[in-house]
């Protein structure tokens, strides 16, 4: 596509969101109860579905899919102009599942599960446990094999809304004789199965975004195994490396679009002519644009195909060092008032103008995506050629 074409492509789907973003969705989802923000979650990914703008990263022969990583950045560089609700309900089953399958699944499970995907289906991630997080490799949760089923024991915890989930992706331990992963096995978990039960964590904003899944003698049929027993540790590198790329323009692209509030908060307090404030904005701004170049220039490496490992991580760290810089000026110029709480927004990014509670979930993306420690491993490692950090498991612990 050349660029007058991508630009033609910019204007409809900029045409478009402007007459289908939900009205007013920013006060009517403050202070909202999770269930007025999963109807709106539904119907928007809905219309998102039927225009074609869901699904652009799916392959070629799925609706709206078979867009190229160009045409992709401007839905998402549009959707993100338009200040539209992200789909926070749908990232895991858009993303994680759909990339997973088209990557390492079989036809079968593409056929069974895909088209539910495109009704509205809800998918959440079963890997983070307890003692379990950025070192998946330890995670605990069992399944053994009993003829053509997996029977599964254990606990998940941080699962993006698994309380409304229909299927989970599920990394279990099927062998504990050598390294840590190569005992792992991906499975697909339908979570309405018998044993399967779920529990939000309320959280310090008042969201319950997050929940625990526990599982109590749970049966999956072994063709809901993704790749071979053992090669699950595999899989779940190709789940998570789905969120990279796009994920991280949008994210970028939000946080420019929030400048616009914080700018709104100098008006509304007064300190627009503050030359501390001004000056403390000035810094921020060119750090803004630098996250927002960072991410064009990653995902401009994968459409050159010259992608390497660390890319990722240096962009996801740098926007989780900003975000936070971005917060706390907004805390800092926000006054009194912006020491209280005034609702939680769900369906939006950290940069909400609640300063105070946008501070606190800044702290999300230390963790989100990859802690920062271990991106700053892998920058090491991967990149810099640096010593790899010791194993527990390699130091006979």
């Amino acid at each position: 596509m050349t660029q007058i074409e991508l630009e033609q492509f910019r204007r409809q789907v900029g045409s478009w969101l402007a007459s289908n973003v939900p009205n007013a969705w920013r006060p009517a989802l403050t202070n909202a109860e999770q269930g007025d923000f999963v109807e709106l979650q539904k119907a928007w990914f809905t219309k998102l579905v039927e225009a074609g703008y869901a699904t652009p990263h799916w392959p070629e022969g799925w609706p709206g899919g078979g867009r190229s990583l160009a045409e992709q950045k401007v839905i998402f560089e549009e959707v993100a102009r338009a200040d539209a609700p992200r789909l926070i309900l749908y990232f895991v089953a858009l993303y994680h599942a759909a990339c997973t399958l088209f990557e390492c699944g079989s036809e079968e499970q593409r056929q069974k599960y895909l088209p539910g995907i495109l009704k509205g289906e809800i998918w959440c991630q079963g890997f983070s446990e307890p003692n379990a997080g950025s070192d998946l490799a330890s995670l605990k949760t069992r399944a053994v094999r009993k003829g053509d089923k997996y029977i599964i024991n254990g606990q998940k915890t941080w699962s993006t809304m698994a309380q409304y989930a229909d299927h989970c992706l599920l990394l279990a331990r099927t062998d504990s004789s050598g390294p840590p992963q190569a005992g792992l096995t991906y499975l697909l978990l339908d979570m309405k199965s018998p044993g399967v039960s779920v529990r939000p964590i309320s959280q310090i904003t008042g969201d319950d975004e997050f929940a625990e899944i526990f599982f109590d003698d749970v049966e999956v049929d072994v063709a809901d195994r993704v790749g071979d027993e053992g090669a699950g540790w595999a899989v779940a590198q190709a789940t998570l490396a789905s969120e990279r790329g796009l994920t991280l323009v949008e994210l970028t692209q939000r946080m420019r679009y929030g400048l616009n509030i914080l700018v709104g908060t100098l008006k509304s307090n007064g300190r627009l002519s503050d030359p501390v404030a001004l000056a403390d904005l000035g810094c921020l701004i060119p750090k803004v644009d630098a996250a927002c170049a960072l991410a064009d220039q990653y995902l401009q490496k994968r459409i050159n195909g010259t992608e390497q490992v660390g890319d990722a991580s240096i962009v996801k760290l740098y926007y989780a060092q900003v975000l936070r810089e971005f917060v706390a000026l907004g805390v800092r110029v926000g006054g009194l008032d912006g020491q209280g709480d005034s609702g939680f927004m769900r369906g939006a990014t950290q940069e909400t103008g609640d300063w105070t509670l946008d501070y606190m979930n800044s702290y999300n993306w230390s963790i989100a995506g990859g802690s920062n420690e271990v991106q700053r491993n892998i920058i090491a490692e991967r990149m810099l050629g640096m010593p790899r950090e010791p194993k527990s498991w390699q130091l006979g612990e």
